[in-house]
């Protein structure tokens, strides 16, 4: 799956698109360097300051491109709905990638290692304890290789509210031990997406019912993989429309 580069009127678009404000002055923004096993990362946080206090926190974990102007422009998205949104960097500021060789080597490495990639999400979590809204609770959502990423944090016990899952690759749930998981958890996945079959789909599903976990899924006939991705191959304008509108529901209700 390959990102478009947003121009400043490409990104105004996409806001629109939800009737939201495009990123303004207004907005405050902050770099939030963290660490993990040695390594530097850098979260971006974007928040409403006009507001006495935002609704809570939301986590967004990339897609394997990285943390780049996609993420920024759902965080900003999340911030116009009242929220502080915080973006994490699960490859670290050395990383770069810069072509489909570069996130697959990246990507794979915590893909075939899911303790590590567990620590790398759960390591950013502390970076947002003094932002706004953070007395109130916190979200996770992530975006393919994010949303396997939120999975796996749910999975190791994170304290959130709730985790939504875009198009993750989400096979192999077979053995793992849902009582863990603290918050409800929503899924969004296309019926034709190559990286997770409905097959296995089923079983994520079967498992979270019989651990008693509060789960959602809306799945899109016909749709393929990033189809929330604007000016992607797989962009579904229908299925990002939905799905955005049914997250904005999810997190009315979680906070």
């Amino acid at each position: 799956m390959r990102k478009t580069i947003f121009t400043n009127v490409a990104l105004a678009a996409a806001l629109a698109v939800f009737h939201v404000a495009p990123a303004r002055a207004e907005f405050a923004t902050r770099t939030l360097p963290y660490d993990d096993d040695g390594m530097s990362f850098e979260a971006y946080a974007v928040w409403n300051p006009d507001l006495f206090d935002t609704r809570g926190i939301v986590y967004i974990l990339p897609d394997w491109t990285g943390l780049d102007g996609y993420e920024r422009t759902r965080a900003q998205m999340l911030a116009a709905e009242g929220y502080t949104a915080v973006a994490l960097d699960l490859y670290g500021t050395e990383a770069h990638p810069q072509g489909f060789e570069d996130y697959r080597r990246l990507s794979s490495s915590l893909l075939g290692d899911r303790a590590a990639l567990r620590q790398r999400v759960l390591a950013g979590l502390g970076v947002a304890l003094d932002l706004p809204g953070a007395h109130r609770g916190a979200a996770m959502i992530g975006y393919c290789f994010g949303g396997t990423a939120a999975m796996e944090a749910a999975l190791a016990g994170a304290p959130m509210e709730g985790f939504a899952l875009f198009h993750g690759g989400l096979r192999g749930y077979d053995t793992q031990d849902f009582s863990v998981i603290g918050g409800e958890v929503m899924i969004y996945q296309g019926s034709a997406d190559p990286a997770t079959s409905m097959s296995d789909l089923a079983v994520l599903v079967d498992r979270l019912r019989d651990a008693e976990v509060i789960h959602g899924l809306r799945v899109y006939g016909g749709v393929r993989h990033a189809f929330t991705v604007w000016g992607g191959r797989d962009y579904d304008g229908n299925a990002e429309a939905d799905s955005w509108r049914s997250l904005v529901d999810f997190l009315d209700r979680l906070f």
